[in-house]
């Protein structure tokens, strides 16, 4: 299935801002406490972004170990070149689309991540084989995504001011079934923890930005909704009415993120 999207570096560096600004839990302690890293592993992260979790890696094993990230953006890689360059430690950013053959070897690596990403791939069996293929025997694959409770007050709140059908979300919809089910079909065991995080809003500006930074125009999945710029402005009222609505009857705004984390072993 091809998926006819591509992130935004603004709009995924508000939405990362906004989670660790208003969040309840932090996301990365939970995957870190989870994943098991050693000293000398050597990880790739499939789709980096702007390399946040590759970023992570090496701060908690102190630099001591081989981190490679790869992404489609160009925009992202240059993002995470730059914050490479400016933290003066020793990334290795390449460009990958985990939609064609990894340009790398069989069985090199110990650890890989592709954290809120894997389900935009067009072939997920494919995707899954490709992740499997570069990892050493023993080697673990970690994959984080939205489960189907996700942001439940968010989508609420859209249906509401809209009377439109929220059309499917690739993550919600997919994450927690076939791409679980790809994984358990090609990896020897896969292990599932749920991290839930509330995002508390204590006025209305932080949850329209970060509707915004999910809704925006140039985000395709939701073309749907959006025919011009004036249907968006004005769909953006009618959210921002319901919301302030809801944050003057509860005093505030929660949204809560249920996040899978499925750790597969070759």
């Amino acid at each position: 299935m091809k998926i006819d999207y591509r992130e935004t570096t603004n709009d995924l560096l508000k939405r990362i801002d906004i989670h660790t600004q208003f969040g309840s839990g932090n996301i990365d302690e939970w995957m870190l406490n989870i994943i098991d890293l050693k000293p000398g592993m050597k990880i790739l992260d499939v789709g980096c972004g702007a390399g946040k979790q590759c970023f992570s890696y090496h701060s908690y094993l102190s630099g001591k170990a081989d981190i490679t990230g790869g992404d489609v953006n160009d925009e992202l890689l240059a993002q995470a070149r730059k914050e490479n360059e400016k933290r003066q430690t020793d990334i290795n950013f390449i460009d990958l689309n985990f939609n064609q053959e990894f340009p790398l070897e069989s069985n090199q690596y110990d650890f890989e991540s592709c954290c809120f990403a894997i389900y935009y791939a067009e072939e997920i069996p494919f995707t899954i084989r490709e992740m499997h293929r570069v990892l050493k025997p023993g080697g673990r694959l970690f994959s984080s995504g939205p489960m189907p409770d996700n942001k439940r007050m968010f989508y609420d709140v859209i249906t509401e001011a809209t009377g439109l059908e929220i059309p499917p979300m690739p993550g919600s919809s997919r994450y927690s079934t076939q791409i679980l089910d790809a994984m358990k079909n090609t990896f020897s065991k896969v292990d599932v923890h749920v991290f839930e995080n509330a995002l508390t809003f204590p006025t209305i500006d932080p949850f329209i930005a970060y509707t915004r930074a999910s809704l925006t125009e140039d985000r395709k999945l939701w073309n749907s909704f959006f025919n011009n710029k004036d249907d968006f402005e004005r769909i953006m009222s009618e959210i921002t009415k319901v919301a302030q609505k809801r944050l003057d009857k509860d005093g505030k705004l929660v949204m809560t993120k249920v996040v899978g984390g499925f750790i597969a072993t070759k």
